[in-house]
């Protein structure tokens, strides 16, 4: 698939969804209910994100594009810091 030129909005959220599903992922963790909520919302926000409607973003090919962007661009943040 070619690069999609997502939104920085959409990226983002990709980015903090995928931070919190890792902050889940720690056992004996006290916030679980707010991180849990916190998951639902971003996953909604992604998944009703307007750039899905257009026809670029129809493609399941171009989520699975948002998650690899997202998680590599979280590494580049990560190695700068």
């Amino acid at each position: 698939m070619e690069p999609t030129a997502f939104p920085p909005d959409l990226v983002q959220a990709q980015r903090d969804w995928i931070r919190t599903y890792e902050a889940l992922a720690h056992p004996g963790l006290l916030h679980n209910t707010a991180l849990r909520r916190r998951l639902l919302e971003l996953s909604a926000q992604i998944w009703w994100h307007p750039f899905f409607a257009i026809s670029e973003g129809r493609a399941p090919a171009a989520r699975l594009e948002l998650r690899r962007l997202a998680r590599e661009r979280g590494r580049r943040t990560a190695r700068a810091s």
